[in-house]
């Protein structure tokens, strides 16, 4: 603010002017490009006026790989000096140059299966899945005891790891929505399977294991809803024949053949021998005669 009480701006920075010594010394910045052949580099494409006697010459590059890349000769003068200094040449990216994707700290970079045999996955002390064990307990009394002995783990699943984890399993290879598991029965739910082992814990409502040793998911976590054709009750079923279907056979190993022969003639009664009583066929009888 002035003397006067009105406020006053900085004046706006003046644009830098081209310098036409600098500006015409293309072949010096072209010849000071001597990391490539010069087979390399391509047409001229431009010159940028960076300030008071400082420009930058612009080259296309050739290398392969480098589409869209352009090489950059930042050359300058002293004042009322027609020679021409080269400052710094660099390979900058155009607007279509093919880039490599931006740096990501490893904790981000880092995605399931990429831990291999051998390797050591540091899990930071304020990591947010996890909570100390004994906060886990309701019991005042069982957690002052597991603070002061020590028992059970450090560290467990919080409220939010648990929630993610639930969420990645329900959402992956072993909830409802994968292939498998739509193209099963609708009844066939891994929740009413036999093989179905539930989890201990706030996350048994939802998930288990698979013990199916036939099952593409065995010794796997699946969700109550994934389902696949291993179910235990998809059953075979067996048809019995209907005995009316059965045919009827005989057996003639047993049938002995006889010979029979005429009627025998009748034999006459005399009244000297009584007829035998009719009797029950147990009790035998014995024929009386009389002499």
């Amino acid at each position: 603010m002035g003397n006067n009480g009105l406020v006053t701006r900085p004046a706006p920075a003046r644009a830098a002017r081209l310098d036409q010594v600098c500006a015409a010394a293309v072949e010096v910045a072209r010849d000071a490009i001597t990391e490539v052949e010069p087979a390399d580099i391509g047409d001229h494409l431009r010159v940028v006026a960076e300030g008071d006697r400082v420009v930058t010459h612009y080259f296309e590059c050739l290398l392969g790989g480098y589409r869209g890349w352009r090489w950059a000769v930042t050359v300058t003068r002293v004042a009322r000096s027609r020679q021409v200094t080269v400052c710094e040449t660099v390979l900058l990216p155009g607007s279509d140059a093919l880039l490599a994707p931006g740096w990501l700290p490893w904790q981000e970079r880092l995605q399931p299966g990429d831990l291999g045999p051998g390797d050591l996955l540091l899990t930071p002390s304020d990591d947010d899945r996890l909570a100390p064990g004994y906060l886990l307990s309701d019991d005042p009394a069982v957690e002052e005891t597991s603070w002061e002995l020590g028992l059970g783990r450090p560290r467990v699943l919080s409220r939010e790891g648990r929630a993610e984890a639930a969420q990645r399993w329900y959402d992956g290879d072993h909830g409802p929505s994968a292939p498998i598991s739509t193209a099963a029965p609708a009844s066939a739910r891994c929740g009413t399977c036999g093989f179905y082992l539930p989890l201990a814990g706030a996350l048994r409502q939802a998930f288990g294991a698979c013990g199916n040793f036939y099952a593409p998911d065995d010794g796997r976590v699946v969700s109550a809803e994934h389902g696949c054709g291993a179910h235990s009750e998809t059953l075979v079923e067996t048809a019995e024949p209907a005995i009316d279907e059965l045919p009827t056979v005989y057996d003639d190993s047993a049938v002995e053949s006889m010979t029979v022969s005429g009627p025998a003639d009748p034999v006459e009664l005399s009244d000297s021998v009584e007829p035998y009583e009719l009797m029950e066929p147990s009790e035998p009888v014995e024929p009386s005669r009389h002499s």
